[in-house]
C-alpha cells in the first residue's frame, strides 16, 4: 500500500478534505513545548487535527458522527463530498429495485405486480428519505429537516414531469401526418410542428388521474388558504386520510386497468371490423344500400348477399363469413380471425342456428348503418348516400382502436421466461439489496444535505429540491428516455404513463409518509410554497396531458420552462414575500 502512489493521493485528498474530530487523548504535556507535532493541547485534554491546513477552531467545532463508512466533516466541501458519495449509493438503490421490478414484472405479467407493487418500489427511495427527514432528532431538529423531505417530494414531481418529460418528447420524436405521429419515421428533423410523439388514451387517463392526485396538498394546504391558525393539525390529519385512500383506490384501478384496457380494445376491434365490413360491402354493392327514404335497399342487399353465398343455399355459414373478414385484409388491427367471424355471427344470427338468412342478413346491416348514421353529429352526412358517412364511420372506429393502443403481435412481444425460478430469486435479490441500500443510506445523506446546507447558507430545500431527484429518479429517467427513444407509439404511451403514474405515486404514497411523520410527531405544516408549486405544475401538465394524445415538439419547451419557473416561485414567495 506504501508504494501505491493512487492510494496515497486518495489518502491526501481526504485529509485536504475532511476536518475529522479523533479520538482524545489525555496527557500532562504543557503547552510550553517549542515543536509543534501536530497535535493542539488544551490543558488535560489534547486534539489530534488530521489536517493541519484547517484552523484549530474548525477542528474543534463539534462534528457528530452519522452512522456509516466515510467520516463525518463539518466543511461545506466535504458534505459535498458525502451528497455525491452517499446519492450514488441511493442511485444504486433505485437501480436495483428497478432490474428487480422488471425482473418480476416478466414473471407474473402485469396486475397485482405492474399496478400494485411496482410503483410502490418505484417510490420507495424517495419515501425512504421523506420518512428520515422527519424521524431524525428532537422535534426541532425534525422540523428543520423535514425542509429536505419537502424539497426531494417537490423536486421529484416537478423533474419528471418537466425536464425528463421534455426530453422524451425530443428523443420520441416521430414525424406527425393526420394528427398522428409515425412510428419510426423521423425525417422532419427539429420541426416544431410536424414532429413530436403519440400516445395511447389511457395515457391520457393517467394524466388526468395525476392532476386529481393533488388533491390532498389541498385539502392539508385548506387552513392556510383560509388565513387560520387554528385546525392546522386536524387538517393534516384529513389529508392524511384523504391520500390513503387515494393510494388505495390508485392501486386497484392499476390492478384491474389491464382487464378493462383489453375489453375496451376488443370492443373497439370489433366496431372497427363492422364498420371495415360496411365499407366493404358498400364498394361491392351496385347501387347504394340506403334507398331514399334512409331503409336497407332490398334489390342491393340480395346481390351482396347472394356473393357472399359461395354454395347458393341462401344462407351465410361460419365458413363463407370468414371468407369474407379475410378478404378484407385486416391486418392494421392485429385481427383475429376466428374471433372476429363469431361476433359478427352473433351480431347477424338471431335465431341462434349459426347460419344467417337474407332477412338477418338485411336487419343486421340495417343495425349497423343505424349505429354509423348515429355516431355522426352533422346531420347532412347521415343522407341517402351511404359511401359519405360509412367512410367517416371506419376513420372515427380506426381513430379509436389506435387511441386504445394494441400491442398484440408487437414486435416486442414478451417471450416466456427460460428460467422461472432463477429469475425469481435474482429479482428479490435485487430488490432486497435496493431496498436495504436505500434504508441504509437515506439517513447519512439527510444529515449531509442538512449540514452542507448550515456550512454554504444555501437553504436545504434547494439542495434537496435540485441534487436529492437526480439519485433517487435517475434510473426511472434514463429508462424512460432509453424506451422512449425507440419512436413508436407503444413505447411512447408506456413511457409517458409511467411518468404520469410516478409523480402520482409521490403524491399520495410519499406525502402519506410525510403528512403521518408531521401529525404523529406534531411538527408544523408549513410549505404553501412548495405546495403551490406541485399544484401548479401537476394540474398543468396533468389536463395539458389528458387533453391530447399527440404533443408536437413544441409542447416540450412548456415542460421545460416549468422547472426554473418552479424554483424562482418557490424562492420569491418564500423569501421575498415570506411565506414559509
Amino acid at each position: 500500500m506504501a508504494n501505491n502512489p493512487f492510494l496515497q493521493i486518495t489518502l491526501l485528498s481526504f485529509l485536504f478534505i475532511f476536518s475529522v474530530t479523533g479520538r482524545t487523548i489525555t496527557t500532562t504535556t504543557t503547552s510550553s513545548d517549542l515543536v509543534s507535532d501536530g497535535v493542539v493541547n488544551h490543558g488535560y485534554k489534547t486534539i489530534l487535527r488530521l489536517n493541519p491546513f484547517t484552523s484549530s477552531s474548525e477542528s474543534e467545532e463539534a462534528c457528530e458522527q452519522t452512522y456509516g463508512f466515510m467520516p463525518c466533516t463539518n466543511t461545506a466541501l466535504g458534505n459535498l463530498f458525502l451528497i455525491l458519495v452517499y446519492g450514488y449509493l441511493m442511485f444504486l438503490a433505485a437501480t436495483y429495485l428497478s432490474a428487480g421490478s422488471e425482473l418480476l414484472l416478466e414473471i407474473l405479467g402485469p396486475g397485482l405486480v405492474g399496478g400494485l407493487l411496482l410503483p410502490i418500489l418505484g417510490a420507495l427511495p424517495d419515501a425512504m428519505l421523506i420518512l428520515v427527514s422527519g424521524l431524525s432528532g428532537g422535534v426541532e431538529v425534525a422540523q428543520e429537516q423535514v425542509s429536505v423531505g419537502m424539497g426531494l417530494l417537490a423536486g421529484s414531481t416537478v423533474m419528471l414531469i418537466t425536464v425528463i418529460w421534455g426530453a422524451c418528447i425530443h428523443v420520441g420524436k416521430c414525424d406527425i401526418e393526420n394528427s398522428v405521429a409515425v412510428d419510426n419515421k423521423n425525417t422532419k428533423g427539429f420541426n416544431l410542428l410536424g414532429s413530436g410523439v403519440s400516445t395511447d388514451i389511457w395515457t391520457s387517463y393517467s394524466a388526468m388521474i395525476m392532476a386529481v392526485s393533488v388533491f390532498p396538498f389541498i385539502v392539508v394546504q385548506f387552513p392556510q388558504i383560509m388565513h387560520s391558525d387554528s385546525g392546522r393539525h386536524l387538517a393534516v390529519l384529513i389529508g392524511l386520510i384523504v391520500s390513503v385512500a387515494l393510494l388505495i383506490a390508485y392501486c386497484i384501478y392499476q390492478v384491474v386497468q389491464p382487464k378493462l384496457q383489453k375489453r375496451r380494445l376488443a370492443f373497439a376491434k370489433h366496431k372497427h371490423v363492422r364498420s371495415r365490413i360496411l365499407k366493404y360491402l358498400k364498394m361491392r354493392a351496385l347501387g347504394r344500400l340506403m334507398d331514399d327514404q334512409g331503409r336497407p335497399n332490398h334489390e342491393v342487399l340480395e346481390k351482396l348477399f347472394t356473393s357472399i353465398d359461395s354454395d347458393g343455399d341462401a344462407r351465410l355459414s361460419h365458413s363463407e363469413l370468414k371468407a369474407l373478414v379475410v378478404g378484407m385484409r385486416l391486418y392494421e388491427i392485429n385481427l383475429n380471425e376466428e374471433d372476429a367471424v363469431n361476433k359478427v355471427m352473433k351480431d347477424f344470427d338471431s335465431s341462434q342456428n349459426n347460419l344467417i338468412e337474407f332477412e338477418e342478413f338485411k336487419h343486421g346491416i340495417e343495425k349497423w348503418l343505424e349505429e354509423a348514421r348515429g355516431s355522426k353529429i352533422n346531420a347532412h352526412l347521415a343522407g341517402p348516400d351511404t359511401l359519405k358517412y360509412i367512410h367517416e364511420y371506419y376513420e372515427e372506429t380506426k381513430k379509436e382502436h389506435d387511441l386504445l393502443g394494441d400491442d398484440v403481435g408487437d414486435d416486442e412481444e414478451e417471450e416466456g421466461v427460460d428460467d422461472p425460478r432463477g429469475t425469481t430469486i435474482k429479482a428479490v435479490l435485487f430488490l432486497l439489496l435496493g431496498t436495504l441500500i436505500a434504508a441504509a443510506f437515506a439517513d447519512p445523506l439527510v444529515d449531509a444535505v442538512g449540514n452542507f446546507s448550515s456550512a454554504t447558507s444555501i437553504p436545504s430545500f434547494f439542495i434537496s429540491f435540485i441534487a436529492l431527484p437526480l439519485a433517487t429518479n435517475s434510473s426511472e429517467a434514463v429508462s424512460a428516455i432509453i424506451f422512449a427513444s425507440r419512436k413508436k407509439q407503444r413505447s411512447a404511451s408506456l413511457t409517458f404513463s409511467e411518468l404520469y403514474g410516478a409523480v402520482t405515486m409521490n403524491n399520495i404514497l410519499c406525502l402519506s409518509v410525510f403528512l403521518a411523520l408531521v401529525y404523529v410527531r406534531g411538527l408544523t405544516w408549513d410549505f404553501s410554497s412548495e405546495v403551490l408549486v406541485i399544484l401548479i405544475v401537476c394540474i398543468v401538465m396533468g389536463v395539458f396531458g389528458s387533453l391530447r394524445t399527440t404533443f408536437p415538439l413544441w409542447t416540450s419547451f412548456i415542460a421545460f420552462v416549468l422547472y426554473p419557473f418552479s424554483l424562482v416561485l418557490v424562492y420569491v414567495l418564500d423569501y421575498v414575500f415570506g411565506w414559509s
